[in-house]
């Protein structure tokens, strides 16, 4: 498929063309964004460094109230956070530039991700939604572990969150289900 130019495109009356044209106020959003990324990757380096050097590099052994087991458990658990945060960046900057500013062209690319190519708004807020429960999985694998330590309302109110954002993620997938029923085969009625 071969990209419309500038002589196959239809000239937009002024107010179509702002409104139109306005999509591309996002811009700084994503840039934005991509800072945001490159601060996780800082943030993920420091933890790591840390984590060699405490454990590897007979650095001082990490503190806090817990075994050095545990320690190295909930540190590895907040490198997990920081990855599936930053994997979430990447989906929302990827497709929401592809979806709501334009496109990417990165067909026939060989880095082009596969979900990428039939990105929509859509499948776009379920990604994103199981991206969500992934990361308040990791959050509360390490509020489990430091259960001793927390009062029962903290863990109360973790667990009715997360399960409130399972309980999203079902409908909004229902939701784009019922709205975009998948298509059958030929042949079957």
């Amino acid at each position: 498929m071969s990209t419309p130019t500038s002589a196959q495109t239809p000239r937009l009356p002024p107010l179509p063309w702002l409104i139109f044209a306005s999509r591309w106020l996002q811009l700084p959003l994503y840039l934005g964004l991509i800072v945001a990324q490159a601060i996780y990757v800082v943030q993920f380096l420091r933890e790591l460094w840390h984590l060699l050097d405490s454990t590897l590099l007979g650095g001082a052994h990490m503190a806090g109230p817990y075994s050095p087991e545990v320690m190295i458990m909930l540190t590895v658990l907040g490198l997990i956070d920081v990855v599936m945060i930053s994997n979430l960046l990447i989906m929302v900057i990827v497709g929401g530039y592809e979806t709501f500013v334009s496109r990417l062209r990165l067909e026939g690319h060989p880095d082009q991700p596969e979900w990428l190519s039939h990105v929509n708004a859509a499948v776009l807020k379920v990604k994103l939604a199981t991206a969500i429960i992934g990361i308040s999985s990791i959050h509360l694998l390490a509020t489990f572990i430091k259960a001793s330590e927390l009062p029962d309302r903290v863990i109360f109110w973790q667990l009715l969150l997360h399960l409130t954002f399972v309980v999203s993620a079902l409908a909004i997938a229902l939701v784009d289900r019922i709205m975009s029923p998948p298509q059958r085969p030929a042949g079957h009625a």
